[in-house]
């Protein structure tokens, strides 16, 4: 009586059949555990950055300018004596600033 192995998924590369192929049942079984392990992982990290980008939507403040993202923060600047706020956030290696509005509102 003959046994064939079983077949590969079509999507599967070469290399990794080929490596499976010449590895004995105990290596074949630590693949899986890690294989699993690791799908795993790889879908909890998914899971968590698309909770977080939804967390940015949710986190958006109502008086933040539309051509202003949400990851920017609020800093206050001393300008001849006077304190205003500005949002500020970073694009690449450079710092960009948006004014908002005067620390004190009679000013």
């Amino acid at each position: 009586m003959s046994y064939e192995p079983p077949t590969p998924p079509a999507n599967l590369p070469t290399e990794i059949v080929n490596t499976l192929n010449e590895s004995d049942p105990e290596q074949l079984r630590e693949v899986v555990s890690y294989a699993e392990a690791l799908a795993e992982h790889k879908e909890r990290e998914a899971r968590l950055e698309e909770e977080a980008d939804d967390a940015d939507v949710e986190e958006r403040p109502d008086d933040l300018p539309d051509d202003v993202p949400a990851k920017a923060t609020i800093t206050i600047k001393e300008i001849n004596d006077n304190r205003y706020y500005y949002w500020q956030w970073r694009e690449g290696d450079s710092v960009t600033s948006k004014y908002k509005g005067p620390v004190n509102p009679d000013e």
